[in-house]
Formats: structure tokens, sequence, C-alpha cells
């Protein structure tokens, strides 16, 4: 059995190893209060505009789809991807010229 530090977790960058898609990089974990158990760990939703309009959603990965923990990656055996579809902007003053 080989342990690790939760502050080793962090940044560890996380991968998708049913399709070898990065998923990003573990900015927290959640823990059960309980029984002192890691549940799962959480990447951050990327900003959007640099921040100001808030952030995606956050992904997170329960500890049961963690494959692998490696010394610079974790591997997930299954994890639900984001599709964000792209957003129109509808401004009121355009609708004008159409």
């Amino acid at each position: 059995m080989s342990c690790c530090r939760v502050a080793e977790l962090r940044n560890k960058e996380v991968i998708n190893s049913t399709n070898g898609c990065r998923i990003g990089y573990v900015d927290d974990v959640e823990v059960n209060t309980e029984n002192a158990r890691i549940v799962s760990v959480v990447i951050y939703g990327r900003p959007k505009l640099f921040g100001l309009l808030g952030r995606c959603e956050d992904l997170v990965i329960r500890w049961e789809n963690i494959a692998l923990i490696g010394e610079d990656t974790i591997l997930v055996s299954h994890c639900p991807m984001r599709r964000n579809k792209p957003k129109r902007m509808k401004l009121p003053f355009l609708s004008f010229f159409h």
C-alpha cells in the first residue's frame, strides 16, 4: 500500500483512461467528515471571460471512478464529460438588421 497526501493530489492532471482525454487538474477534494475518507476530487470549471462572467460547472469525480494515482497524473475509468454548447448572444440592436 502506498500513501499520498491530499496536498500531493492537488494540481495532478486527470486523464480519462477510456479515451485518453485530458480532463483537467485537481483543484479540491471532498472529504466525508464522519469516517475521514475522501469522497471525490473536484476540477473547477473554466472561467468565462477572464472570470468576469463566472465559471463553467465544476466537474466532480467520485473516488470509486479513480483507477490509478501516479506521480503526476490520475487516471479515471469513467467520467461524464461536459458538453458546452456555444451560446449565441442576442443583442437587441442587431434585430433591426434581420
